[in-house]
């Protein structure tokens, strides 16, 4: 069975080369490299060292991925036949992909790996910028950044930063998390004799800098509490301070129960803003939103019952396990695909329990103008349901009827019949696809504004409502309407 051996590099000069490397780096035939860009490798080739580098590859692929893949490929087959000698920059178990997919594959091919020594590029700058890990400490590969991955409060360093196309797309991701002028350090080369350090403002990471593949950004810890205030754990620990020895006598105060108002009325106040289209509005409301259920949670743990990791444990795995088309092997082309897929799945969940009826499904705490539309969507799945809206129209018809009859007689059945007025009109809806819950919401809204229109003009009047007769305020009444109108037509 042939053999790869691995070798550092180190992350300086050949004086910081340990002697055992040194040796079988002088000795290797064949030897390769993943580059030649180090300043060992150009002291050692002034003493006539032979190998080959992979630097040709870079320029065939546009990506990292395919590069790492064809050395990888290359170095397999050529070890199938010898023993062959591999070097790489700093530590090969320290951000090298390559090494890894050497490892993952070698077995399969036969071929059994040595890993050897050299300085890792994080000793280096752990000691250029005077840092210790101990205190939070992050390695993030620049190629394949994602701001989730940022713990803004540790030390970070940012490697791979081979170019200026890359220092532009960490740039950016930082960007969303931290200040424009966020202050950073680039260090080129650390350890070696050309060891630079660059202490930049971030919105200048990627600006007329010399950026090679010796190249790490460091980011020092955010201390800062208003950059932190975009982190979810801040917020999460505001919460529990809040309801914590030394918290708010309000926030202390709440249970489950009490908060239940808070979170309706949160949400009505989101539908306004979505209703509005008013993007500011809908950032405070869904963080009112976000707050109530951070509060719930947090009740949760006081009480030793759940926790927020629990409530987003439950949701990330409902979300995987109901939307097979997207991780798992089924198929949904359409909308109606979803929903019938989503609907095999709730019933599969359930297992043997049993529903006495279709209907005890149905949200007990919805409105009932909500209730009303999941209740006849039920129905209508069995095929208890008219095919078209022209019966539906005849119900509201008799329905009214029925109202009218009772309110003659003053009955006290009237309640009832008004009831099936409504739920009569909530069929309406279903057949035109109209939210009945929204379009009442729009409603008062509308209402709200033109009756705030009225009392304007009473307030300028100088006079009382009492002083106005109906028709008078019926005026303002469409006045207002007119002035709505003609914003409408405007903005159209």
């Amino acid at each position: 069975m042939s053999k790869i051996t691995i070798l550092g590099l180190g992350a300086g000069d050949i004086d910081q080369l340990p002697l055992g490397v040194y040796r079988s780096l002088k000795s290797a035939s064949p030897l390769f490299l993943r580059t030649k860009e180090h300043p060992v490798v150009m002291e050692l080739e002034k003493e006539g060292l032979a190998f080959t580098s992979f630097d040709s590859i870079y320029e065939k692929h546009e990506q990292f991925h395919d590069v790492y893949e064809e050395i990888c490929s290359y170095i397999l087959e050529v070890a199938v036949k010898e023993d062959v000698t591999y070097a790489v920059p700093g530590h090969p178990l320290v951000a090298e992909r390559t090494v890894q997919l050497l490892l993952e594959r070698a077995e399969e091919s036969g071929v059994t790996i040595e890993i050897g020594g050299g300085q890792s590029f994080l000793d280096a700058l752990f000691q250029a910028l005077k840092i210790d890990p101990i205190e939070g400490f992050q390695l993030l590969d620049g190629t394949s950044l994602k701001k989730d991955e940022m713990e803004v409060k540790h030390h970070t360093i940012i490697g791979q930063v081979y170019d200026q196309f890359v220092a532009s797309e960490v740039k950016l991701i930082l960007m969303e998390i931290l200040p424009y002028d966020y202050m950073v350090y680039i260090v080129t080369a650390a350890g070696s004799k050309e060891e630079q350090i660059r202490k930049v403002p971030l919105y200048e990471l990627d600006r007329d800098m010399e950026i090679n593949n010796l190249t790490s950004v460091y980011v020092p810890p955010v201390t800062d509490e208003t950059i932190l205030f975009k982190k979810f754990n801040k917020l999460r620990e505001i919460i529990a301070e809040l309801r914590g020895p030394n918290g708010c006598p309000w926030d202390k105060k709440q249970t489950h129960e009490s908060l239940k108002k808070y979170l309706i009325e949160e949400a009505y106040e989101l539908i306004e803003a979505i209703n509005e289209e008013d993007i500011d509005h809908m950032i405070e409301e869904l963080g009112d939103v976000l707050l109530q259920v951070l509060l719930h949670a947090q009740i949760g743990e006081d009480d030793g019952f759940f926790s927020i990791e629990d409530v987003i444990e439950g949701i990330s795995e409902k979300m995987v396990r109901r939307h097979p088309h997207v991780f798992g092997d089924k198929t949904a082309e359409t909308e109606e695909d979803v929903l019938k897929n989503w609907q095999d799945i709730k019933n599969e969940e359930k297992g043997s329990i049993e529903e006495q009826s279709l209907l005890d499904g149905i949200g007990r705490s919805l409105p009932n103008l909500m209730a009303a539309v999941e209740i006849q969507k039920k129905a209508a799945k069995v095929g208890f349901d008219w095919k078209e809206v022209g019966p539906a129209w005849a119900k509201v018809k008799e329905e009214i009827r029925e109202f009218e009859i009772e309110v003659e007689k003053e009955s006290g059945n009237k309640i009832h019949e008004f009831g099936d007025i409504l739920f009569a009109f909530v069929n309406i809806a279903r057949f035109y696809k109209i939210d009945p819950e929204e379009a009442l919401f729009l409603t008062n809204q509308k209402f709200k504004r033109r009756f705030s229109f009225v009392e304007k003009k009473v307030k300028e009047s100088g006079k009382d409502f009492s002083d106005f007769q109906l028709e008078q305020l019926d005026e303002f009444w469409e006045e207002a309407k007119k002035m709505e109108r003609r914003m409408n037509d405007e903005i159209r």
